[in-house]
């Protein structure tokens, strides 16, 4: 096995950067989104609010997962770093298992990105229904 350098581990940490930094904004935004469907559940009690918010959560623990992921990657990243001068194999085993929570992280991301799609289509297909109601009045 060829020996690990510090510019192989080093390629990651840009990466795991932008995927934090999307991360966040993308929680930011559901916490904004969440406490305004909360505040209109308070109001109206609609079941398609309350599908919403509880779909919202989910988003919310699958970006916090994402999020717990990454960071255990950036940390595995830097490790490997640290083992390099060291013991070589270590370094690898590390670097491997900080591109395997890469990986994690991202899938999580997708799944949640899935999920978003389904939340429009609720809020798409609740409006559509309610003008489809008001049309027949």
């Amino acid at each position: 096995m060829d020996n690990l350098t510090y510019s192989i581990p080093g390629l990651l940490f840009p990466a795991i950067s932008l995927l934090m930094l999307a991360y966040t904004n993308r929680f930011f935004g559901l916490a904004k989104l969440s406490r305004q469907l909360l505040s209109e559940y308070e109001k109206s009690k609609s079941e398609i609010l309350k599908k919403q918010i509880h779909n919202l959560r989910f988003r919310i623990s699958l970006i916090l997962y994402a999020q717990s992921a990454g960071i255990f990657s950036l940390i595995l990243c830097t490790c490997s770093m640290g083992m390099i001068p060291f013991y070589n194999i270590v370094a690898w085993i590390l670097f491997a298992s900080s591109l395997l929570f890469m990986v994690v992280s991202l899938i999580l991301a997708l799944i949640e990105i899935h999920l978003s799609v389904i939340a429009l289509d609720l809020e798409r297909n609740s409006i559509l229904n309610t003008n489809d109601n008001l049309s027949k009045m």
